[in-house]
């Protein structure tokens, strides 16, 4: 069983930074990959960014190339996203997802707010 937990949304203007955290417990976080989702009013959940367990391979989606960094601390079973030069788009619920391919199983945070101003 994996809990997620998500913290350091809130409002930024355009052009601003944010880091968000995606805090876990269990003891199967550091076996599998983790993502970041994020969804936008009246849009769908959208892939943001991914990367493996090791920490060793990330993957973005073409709209945050560039200005998001995904990273990982295994040691505090925590995944963080640095956003940079934020722009009104990505205001949206940020959502922090694993799967536990063995026990073919989904997990997701509540999520976190992030705003964006122009």
């Amino acid at each position: 069983q994996v809990q997620l937990v998500e913290s350091g949304g809130g409002l930024v203007q355009a052009g601003g930074s944010l880091r968000l955290s995606c805090a876990a417990s269990g003891r199967t976080f550091s076996s599998y990959a983790v993502d970041w989702f994020r969804q936008a009013p009246g849009k769908e959940r959208e892939f943001v960014t991914s990367i493996s367990f090791s920490g060793h391979y990330t993957y973005y989606a073409d709209s945050v190339k560039g200005r998001f960094t995904i990273s990982r601390d295994n040691a505090k079973n925590t995944v963080y996203l640095q956003m940079n030069s934020l722009k009104r788009e990505d205001t949206a619920v940020y959502y922090c997802h694993q799967r536990d391919a063995k026990q073919a199983t989904d997990y997701w945070g509540q999520g976190t707010q992030v705003t964006v101003s122009s």
